[in-house]
């Protein structure tokens, strides 16, 4: 059996969703599925998500969220016409538009494009409509409560045979209205196939799984046939962003394989993510390239750091307190640096360097800005001799400077801090020497 979930480009308008309903309908075990808001139809066109949040903004400001959610009420009308379904949205349009405008909250609003659109397609594929409002459960500290959800999604689906869900949301106690983070229909999505005991979890999107590289970035790279949920944690930690990684949760424990498929070339294999376990023999040394922008290394030097009791701690304290989270920490004997993402330590900077001296008396405190992040990542990396010196002889051919190394104890990675203006440089320049 198959749970299915499908994208905003899948559900952007009535001939995306008709491949969506033709995909479904060509494989009977495809019972329960998952769908996300429409999103862009083309580059200069608006997310409903968007148009959602935009229309809580205005009703924030001026009362009416009439204007905005007028758009929002042509998108679904427009795929309805193009689908040639009967289904009258006009009740729902009328409670959405009320309780927006009476909503203290944006999760509300944001939600409203996932419930519409599991409307419709469960309309055209004439299967039932299962609100995730009743089954997605978040304590009072908004903490997702999996195995609650579980038991109530099982005791659902128990009186339906195939069903829609809509996607990204839940509810906290009273029925009020939570979402995940954005993205969050994948994780809705796994939480379905957990709950369905499913044999593939099949996460539809516009291409055709993952890639080595960023294909912004690198020309062609190899796709990444298989992919462990470790490796996959890794690589959307820095900034592959084909699946939330959030999303293997739900399903990890119970072994559930993920299947990134394209809606737009159905019959590609797409990427598979499976235990380590299951990853078959020949996989190569390293699975994929990833990284990011945007990142501030804080230099803490002191002699004898290594002897102080402590010491880390203390430093850490001081992030804690200004709730700046702490990326890496590589160390040396009277060195401490610790890596932040620049936007946790905008505008507040010299006060965390002050804090810093102050708590540890460190002999000297700095920070070196323009930092980006390339990590390597593999489970074959390490069994196999080399592999770190591949990196770093070929970053050093290409002349880039590694102003920072970090790798983990399972050494399933490796990650290396670089100049921002060598970024793209870096990666096409680590690719090439394992890929060539």
């Amino acid at each position: 059996m198959l749970v299915c979930k499908f994208g905003g480009t899948s559900m952007a308008n009535a001939e995306t969703i008709s491949k969506v309903a033709d995909i479904i309908n060509s494989d009977s075990e495809r019972k329960y599925v998952v769908v996300s808001a429409p999103g862009k139809r083309d580059r200069q066109d608006t997310k409903v998500t968007d148009l959602l949040y935009k229309c809580f903004a205005e009703a924030q400001a001026t009362g009416s969220c009439a204007e905005t959610f007028k758009q929002v009420k042509e998108r679904f009308d427009a795929i309805i016409k193009g689908l040639k379904i009967d289904l009258d949205l006009s009740d729902d349009y009328a409670e959405i538009e009320n309780n927006i405008n009476a909503s203290t909250t944006a999760d509300y609003a944001a939600s409203r494009g996932e419930y519409l659109s599991a409307k419709v397609l469960a309309k055209k594929l004439g299967y039932a409509f299962l609100d995730t409002l009743k089954l997605i459960k978040f304590n009072e500290d908004g903490e997702f409560q999996l195995d609650y959800s579980i038991d109530l999604i099982r005791q659902e689906m128990a009186k339906v045979k195939k069903a829609v869900f809509p996607g990204f949301y839940g509810s906290s106690p009273g029925d009020v209205v939570k979402t995940f983070t954005r993205g969050g229909s994948d994780v809705t999505g796994a939480i379905i196939a957990r709950a369905a005991n499913a044999d593939v979890y099949e996460n539809w999107t516009d291409v055709s799984g993952f890639m080595k590289a960023d294909p912004r970035i690198v020309a062609n790279p190899k796709k990444i046939e298989y992919l462990s949920y470790r490796e996959l944690r890794e690589l959307s930690y820095m900034g592959a962003n084909v699946l939330h990684p959030e999303s293997i949760f739900p399903v990890r424990n119970a072994g559930i394989p993920i299947n990134i498929k394209n809606t737009f070339a159905p019959d590609d294999s797409g990427t598979m993510i499976v235990p380590t376990s299951k990853l078959p023999d020949n996989t190569s040394v390293i699975t994929g390239i990833a990284g990011q922008k945007g990142f501030t290394i804080i230099l803490i030097e002191k002699a004898m750091m290594n002897s102080e009791v402590g010491f880390v701690r203390k430093v850490l304290s001081v992030m804690e307190y200004e709730n700046i989270s702490v990326e890496h920490i590589p160390s040396g004997i009277d060195t401490l640096c610790i890596v932040v993402r620049d936007e946790d330590v905008q505008n507040k900077m010299q006060k965390v360097l002050d804090k810093i001296r102050d708590s540890v008396s460190a002999d000297n405190v700095e920070i070196h800005s323009g930092l980006s992040l390339v990590a390597v990542v593999g489970h074959n990396m390490a069994s196999r001799q080399g592999t770190a010196a591949t990196i770093f002889a070929s970053l050093a051919k290409s002349n880039i400077n590694v102003r920072m190394i970090d790798q983990g104890s399972s050494e399933l990675n490796v990650i290396v801090g670089i100049d921002t203006f060598d970024y793209e440089k870096a990666i096409n320049t680590i690719y090439h020497a394992f890929e060539d």
